[in-house]
């Protein structure tokens, strides 16, 4: 019974200190909210697990975490310096359809990562995308080039191309399989990297075939 009124007592705590900290859903915490909520969820469970444990040792922690929380986010909203240090900033992932690898790597986000987020996007095609930008909270905002964005294929009256792209090339690795899948020689392939000034395949970065049947070929940056 002891135990069960403690539980209650700190769960109420919990989601009281939950509740000041704002609405903000779990995918949008900024990195210092993200922590704290992490030690308060410790912070909690230790008086729960042991009656011999004042409940004082687990509410005054939690208590000055939210008192911390509150002041930080305070400095957040007034201060751009402490903002970008505690946030971070938002990174351009691509651009003009081209994609960025260096702030890839900045931001340790593979290529497979953001093909991934394009496609739950609706965004299948990378030269379709003006700019996607990694926001803050890890979510990828995506801006489509202005010209897939105003028209459609009905106002033009024209057959759609298959939305389908398929990877031929990711990081210089060659998918073979894929190669097999469309038909397509080594040889050709090869040739159509030749046609950007690629000599081997370890020089491009992505290479892919779009839904109207083209390759599209973006070389690595360290490449002249």
């Amino acid at each position: 019974m002891v135990s069960f009124i403690r539980t209650i007592i700190m769960y109420s705590i919990v989601i009281l200190t939950m509740r000041i900290m704002g609405k903000r859903q779990i995918g949008q915490l900024q990195p210092y909210e993200f922590v704290i909520a992490i030690m308060i969820s410790d912070l909690a469970s230790l008086p729960m697990q042991d009656s011999s444990i004042p409940l004082w040792t687990g509410i005054v922690p939690i208590l000055s975490l939210l008192l911390l929380q509150l002041c930080i986010s305070f400095s957040v909203m007034k201060s751009k310096k402490i903002r970008g240090f505690l946030c971070g900033k938002p990174c351009i992932m691509i651009k003009n359809g081209v994609v960025i690898e260096e702030n890839l790597r900045n931001q340790m986000y593979t290529l497979d990562d953001l093909l991934e987020a394009l496609r739950l996007k609706g965004f299948p095609d990378v030269k379709s995308v003006q700019l996607a930008i990694l926001e803050n909270n890890g979510e990828l905002s995506v801006l489509p080039i202005s010209e897939s964005q105003n028209l459609t294929r009905g106002d033009m009256s024209i057959k759609a191309p298959s939305d389908v792209v398929t990877d031929l090339i990711i990081g210089g690795c060659l998918l073979e399989d894929n190669l097999e899948l469309l038909n397509i020689k080594k040889d050709f392939l090869m040739c159509e990297l030749s046609k950007s000034g690629l000599s081997k395949v370890e020089d491009a970065f992505y290479c892919y075939v779009n839904g109207a049947g083209k390759i599209i070929v973006q070389r690595k940056e360290n490449i002249k």
